[in-house]
């Protein structure tokens, strides 16, 4: 008996010490990702995020007043996710016919990695877009900015941002126009020959796409993923990107890998153009229709319609929702929450082989929440964003599907759990100013 009360206290003693030492901050950033690791695997094995799915249900709600307040006056007073916080270009445009040449390959910039780092290809683009305008801070000077992720003092900076798994388009965007004395813009709809005309004048372009990638169970994973694109070879029909993860610098990429239903397709054909204040009317002309940034939507909403007449399976999935997003980006809210649906049926009929179904397209693209949203159908918002928050991330830490979550449990009256989600997203994303800004709309300090 006395062995065994001994044997018992030692085994306290032990885990004790070891719940101590995990807890020292360089063995806590060694062991934590592994533990976080091994609690996805664990969690996806039990139930894999490629099984879930979200059936819509199409029905609207009509908006509740909450003290004195209707749910309409607070959707109006939130800032939207997908616009730059700053004025945008306000020079005319013009169009450019100057003959390409057939090859260029810009230089002039450092090479930035994402290694070492979590999440990090849209600080390593952005940091290569920047420096080659001379611009002399790091990558980990714009994550502090658009990425900060949890502040835990037992945490060092890499770890607290690891939970941020990504950046949007606009962050990039408003980190160029708010925190540089540069200038960066976006738009939907590009072309290869755009992206070619802009290298060609020595502007090089970040874009958002879609990639491959095996992933722990071996199978093969879509993720999302920034590529800055440096140059071009029409005699080989390939652009020369610079690739912040597993292909690295100067990756050579046919077009029509490059531009596939799959890969920038996907993300509606989005780019950004970082340049110096002075060179904007250089920019513009260049730009053509595309300065236009309602022009560029449009633009973007005849390519999708394209697609969706010509493509089956994966591809077709991926048209309808970036007509979706075009939709959105034209505050066609009803039409857009219309294609996500056709979208969200097409995925549901996928088949689950060794491509999975692109079950992270939630974490870069939050297109259903603004249509859904808008169109009134505040309970397909919610249930969305607990299918992506529970079904297909191992940790809830998507601050944006959180967000919206909120603004439509506020619309359905249920307050305690809107400021509960502004909260935490507000926790996952420091000085996140939608959150902030919902929660002061609610006459609550943040």
């Amino acid at each position: 008996m006395q062995k065994r009360f001994k044997l018992t206290w030692f085994i306290l003693i032990a885990i004790f010490i070891l719940v101590g030492v995990y807890f020292i901050p360089p063995v806590n950033a060694r062991l934590a990702p592994r533990l976080d690791s091994l609690r996805a695997q664990i969690k996806y094995f039990i139930n894999p995020p490629q099984d879930a799915t979200f059936q819509p249900s199409g029905k609207s709600i009509t908006p509740t007043v909450i003290s004195g307040i209707t749910s309409t006056q607070a959707a109006i007073a939130t800032p939207k996710l997908d616009s730059t916080s700053t004025p945008g270009p306000t020079l005319a445009p013009t169009l450019t016919t100057t003959p390409l040449p057939a090859t260029v390959n810009l230089s002039g910039f450092k090479y930035i990695d994402q290694k070492n780092r979590w999440n990090y290809c849209g600080p390593a683009n952005l940091t290569m877009a920047l420096n080659y305008w001379s611009w002399k801070g790091n990558r980990d000077d714009i994550a502090r900015v658009i990425k900060p992720g949890v502040q835990d003092p037992k945490l060092d900076f890499i770890q607290q941002g690891r939970s941020d798994v990504n950046v949007m388009p606009y962050e990039l965007v408003d980190f160029v126009n708010e925190q540089t004395e540069f200038r960066a813009l976006s738009r939907l709809g590009g072309s290869i020959d755009l992206a070619k005309t802009l290298v060609a004048a020595k502007f090089p372009l970040i874009v958002e796409k879609g990639y491959y990638e095996k992933d722990y169970t071996g199978k093969i994973a879509w993720l999302g993923h920034y590529q800055f694109v440096t140059g071009y070879d029409d005699v080989k029909q390939q652009f020369i990107v610079q690739d912040t993860w597993n292909d690295g610098p100067n990756f050579h990429i046919s077009y029509k890998d490059f531009a596939a239903g799959q890969a920038w397709q996907a993300f509606d054909n989005i780019f950004i153009v970082v340049y110096p204040k002075d060179r904007e009317k250089d920019v513009l002309s260049l730009l053509g229709p595309y300065a236009d940034e309602t022009w560029a939507s449009g633009h973007a909403l005849s390519i999708a319609q394209d697609q969706v007449s010509k493509t089956t399976g994966m591809d077709l999935f991926f048209a309808w929702y970036a007509k979706g997003t075009s939709h959105v980006a034209l505050q066609q809210y009803v039409d857009a929450a219309t294609a996500y649906d056709q979208a969200f049926a097409v995925y549901n009929q996928l088949g689950k082989d060794d491509k999975q179904r692109p079950y992270r397209m939630m974490w870069y693209q939050t297109g259903p929440y603004f249509a859904y949203y808008y169109a009134g159908r505040y309970q397909d918002v919610i249930n969305l964003a607990n299918i992506t928050l529970t079904d297909t991330i191992s940790k809830p830490t998507l601050e944006e599907s959180i967000f919206w979550r909120g603004r439509a449990e506020y619309m359905i009256g249920d307050t305690p759990s809107a400021v509960a989600d502004f909260r935490e997203a507000l926790r996952l994303h420091p000085k996140w100013s939608p959150a902030i800004q919902a929660l002061q709309d609610l006459g609550i300090q943040p």
